[in-house]
């Protein structure tokens, strides 16, 4: 129970890593406010939650996350129902691959919007809640990608860039609060996207990576549990790698 009593707030908690992380967390003693897209991702995560435990300590919320006064009153709420905020998960995000020749100015802006911005609001509606409890921790999802670009889809690299930058710049200027600040960076991981292709496929992805195999979303939330416990306490503005080994 490394996380007892914490309160945490997951973005893109409904499914996937995100859904792990907020499961990990639970298992661990946190209470934990998952944050979806839809509201009827929300509730059925919410549902999945409570057949797995009843006891759990969780809440749903879909806030629009380009919204600084719904992420304002989403952690109000937060507050209003467990009195603090101790972590919080940015790993909301859209993936992209589309060719650099087809892209126009409103592409670019809503991938940087999703994947940076919206990591922006939501740091700054906590670190001064943070700030005055006397720490936190300060969690974000990068991807491999943002160390070896990819064949497409530019604007994703590009915003996992700028995901590795803020987190090292964070770590630095929140450090003397108390604040730790840290990114993952997953590898190829089986999501229910990469579930869905071919075996073959499959087979040649794993066939890149030195552990011969796929990560999973477990895989990935317990790098996440690990950074947001104080078993991590000395640890900040690290882009921690879970890939398997891949190099590029």
């Amino acid at each position: 129970m490394i996380l007892k009593d914490k309160v945490a707030i997951v973005t893109g908690g409904t499914r996937g890593i995100g859904f792990a992380v907020v499961k990990g967390f639970l298992d661990n003693g946190a209470k934990v406010a998952l944050l979806g897209s839809r509201q009827e991702t929300v509730d059925s995560a919410l549902s999945k939650l409570g057949e797995a435990n009843p006891n759990y300590s969780v809440l749903g919320f879909c806030p629009d996350l380009l919204c600084t006064a719904a992420v304002e009153e989403m952690v109000r709420s937060v507050v209003n129902q467990w009195g603090r905020v101790d972590i919080l998960v940015n790993n909301a995000g859209i993936s992209d691959a589309k060719p650099f020749y087809d892209y126009d100015e409103a592409h670019f802006d809503h991938v940087m919007d999703v994947n940076v911005k919206a990591v922006y609001n939501c740091t700054h509606a906590v670190a001064g809640l943070m700030k005055e409890q006397g720490g936190g921790v300060i969690l974000n999802t990068s991807s491999m990608v943002s160390l070896y670009a990819q064949a497409s889809g530019s604007a994703y690299p590009v915003s996992k860039f700028a995901i590795n930058g803020l987190t090292k710049a964070l770590a630095r200027e929140l450090g003397k609060d108390g604040i730790r600040v840290n990114a993952v960076a997953p590898g190829i991981t089986a999501t229910d996207m990469v579930a869905a292709l071919d075996q073959s496929i499959i087979q040649r992805m794993s066939a890149g990576i030195p552990l011969r195999r796929l990560g999973t979303a477990e895989d990935v939330a317990n790098a996440f549990l690990y950074l947001a416990s104080d078993m991590a306490s000395y640890v900040t503005g690290e882009v921690l790698s879970v890939d398997g080994g891949f190099v590029g």
